[in-house]
């Protein structure tokens, strides 16, 4: 499903239209990214976390020379599902 797909269904089942669809699902995606932004975490009952992890840096491999090359340590989102995301997909 891509973002259009999303937006479409999203109206369908609030009712809104699908430029009212779009600008809800836009303001949802500032919301999040800007709250992981800051570090912080945003927990949706039922449906699942998006949360900042940090990644420590590693030695890796360069696939066509072989060469060594070191990867910088770096901050990066996930999501955990929740139960009920989890109960439904399953």
């Amino acid at each position: 499903m891509n973002k259009q797909e999303l937006v479409a269904a999203m109206a369908g089942k609030s009712g809104l239209t699908k430029a009212d669809s779009e600008k809800a699902l836009n303001a949802f995606t500032a919301a999040v990214a800007d709250a992981l932004g800051k570090g912080d975490s945003v927990q949706l009952v039922g449906f699942g976390t998006f949360a900042v992890s940090q990644r420590s840096a590693r030695t890796g491999k360069n696939p066509r020379t072989g060469a060594k090359l070191q990867i910088a340590a770096k901050k990066v989102a996930k999501f955990k599902a929740g139960k009920a995301l989890a109960d439904k997909v399953n």
